[in-house]
């Protein structure tokens, strides 16, 4: 008995390591990087945010938030957008993860390296690219060119948790709702759409948040009808003396989206307690 837990720990003791290094040394990188540009920046945004000119403290970049005009009709614009291409991305990227998860494996790869080839341009000259092919089209509506941009720059983020949480399903069950009798709407909305449901919630995540806070997609298709939260934070970067005041709204936006944030893990939360207890 004594030599079988100790063999048991010995076996436990060798899983923690790899070639005599901790598993947790691996980690010592990404902790690094994480505090240089994470944890630090968010730092120097809060020391700039919550200071004036002179160093000194002060909540007046964020009173300032409040006495501009027109600044909540621009965040709420800015939301209404990013709300509109992730619901867009969405219904786009569903029904083609559904169609790449039960492709044929030999064709898999191809039809996702089709959708994924783009994003290994920068962002920018796909969008200067969609500008040309806007022009060509006689698309005159600001609005219409920023939105469509934003789906076509964020379409890769949502597709790809949705086709990762799609090809992994098991499909017993499916079978199983099939053996039952049930037809493929009521599989797809039973089975398929509430077991998908963490894909669902990481895309949206992943496409809401950057385009929120966006502005080089609006700067480069819209005008300055179509400014958006990000663009005014931009514009406070670019002057002289603004970045107090600009680091304020970046602040507040990511307190909104870190809201954001919450709620989808509670959602995500939700769905697993649910799962485990049916």
């Amino acid at each position: 008995m004594n030599n079988a837990t100790t063999a048991a720990d010995g076996g436990k003791k060798n899983k923690l390591k790899i070639r005599g290094v901790k598993r947790s040394a691996f980690a010592v990188p990404y902790a690094a990087l994480s505090v240089i540009f994470v944890v630090v920046p968010l730092f120097i945004m809060l020391y700039y945010a919550f200071t004036d000119g002179t160093g000194h403290f002060t909540f007046a970049n964020f009173a300032h938030f409040f006495v501009r005009p027109n600044i909540i009709k621009v965040m709420g614009r800015s939301f209404l957008v990013a709300f509109i291409t992730t619901a867009a991305c969405l219904l786009l990227a569903y029904p083609l993860a559904l169609a790449l998860a039960s492709t044929a494996l030999n064709k898999k790869f191809i039809l996702v390296m089709l959708f994924i080839l783009p994003m290994w341009i920068n962002s920018l000259l796909r969008t200067y690219a969609m500008k040309i092919v806007l022009h060509i089209l006689n698309v005159s509506n600001a609005w219409v060119a920023v939105t469509v941009g934003m789906v076509y720059d964020f379409f890769p983020f949502m597709l790809m948790p949705l086709y990762s949480v799609l090809s992994g399903m098991d499909k017993s069950l499916i079978e199983a709702s099939q053996d039952l009798g049930a037809s493929a709407a009521t599989t797809l909305f039973k089975v398929r759409l509430p077991l998908s449901l963490p894909g669902i919630v990481s895309g949206v995540l992943m496409v809401f948040m950057p385009t929120v806070s966006t502005f080089a997609i609006s700067d480069i298709l819209g005008n300055t009808d179509t400014y958006m939260f990000g663009n005014v934070i931009d514009q406070w970067f670019r002057n002289t003396g603004g970045w107090n005041v600009g680091s304020a709204y970046s602040f507040i936006l990511l307190a909104l989206i870190a809201v954001t944030v919450v709620v989808a893990n509670r959602i995500t939360k939700g769905h697993k307690e649910v799962g485990g207890v049916l």
